[in-house]
């Protein structure tokens, strides 16, 4: 896991450059697909999208890299400055590492991180795809938004913890191979329990301390 904010701000960036395409696919696919084909009378989503000329983001049809990059630029910077600190400070309250197994901690701010994420995302969504050629009005942002969070937050939850962190953790073990491999020289992986809990201290103390 991150141990400094270099670190911290990879697994960041890795997180949400997944999560983005995630997240593209599903709501094209998955949400609007059948509703995309049967107003285009395309065959497929990707020629139903191509006919209409983009994505509608802002009131205006966008091609999908730049409505990925636009989500990737909001998510990002989210991430960092709210989901990120906010989920682990949330995980800290509600579980005491000396108390609890370490992968109960780590699931706690997954979960935390979801519960912060998703809505905040599905709020900025409901701005970057509310129809604005029809008119605007609150009660219709409101309704979007609640409707957005009920499609994403199940799909939030169930891949980011079973598919997502999992993959990046993986990817971020790779990456920090050798930093990784330095400190296990330095400090020994964790044997037991009691050791495993000691070392999520230490972490809470190093980013608490803002290394």
């Amino acid at each position: 896991m991150p141990r400094n904010q270099f670190q911290r701000t990879v697994f960041a960036f890795l997180t949400v450059l997944i999560t983005v395409h995630a997240y593209v696919f599903y709501s094209l696919y998955v949400v609007n697909g059948a509703i995309l084909m049967q107003a285009s009378g395309a065959g497929s989503v990707l020629g139903a999208i191509a006919k209409q000329g983009g994505v509608l983001m802002f009131g205006r049809m966008l091609p999908i890299w730049a409505v990925i990059l636009i989500e990737f630029c909001f998510a990002f910077a989210l991430e960092l400055c709210l989901g990120s600190p906010a989920s682990f400070r949330l995980a800290s309250r509600a579980f005491d590492p000396r108390k609890n197994h370490p992968v109960i901690f780590e699931t706690a701010i997954i979960c935390a991180t979801v519960g912060i994420m998703c809505p905040a995302m599905s709020f900025l969504a409901a701005w970057m795809y509310y129809p604005y050629d029809v008119g605007f009005h609150p009660a219709t942002l409101l309704a979007n938004w609640l409707k957005l969070v009920c499609f994403n937050l199940p799909f939030a939850y169930f891949s980011q913890l079973f598919f997502i962190q999992p993959l990046i953790r993986t990817v971020f073990k790779f990456l920090f191979r050798k930093e990784i491999a330095q400190r296990q020289i330095e400090k020994p992986k964790p044997q037991t329990e009691t050791d495993a809990i000691e070392d999520v201290i230490v972490r809470k103390q190093e980013i608490r301390a803002g290394k």
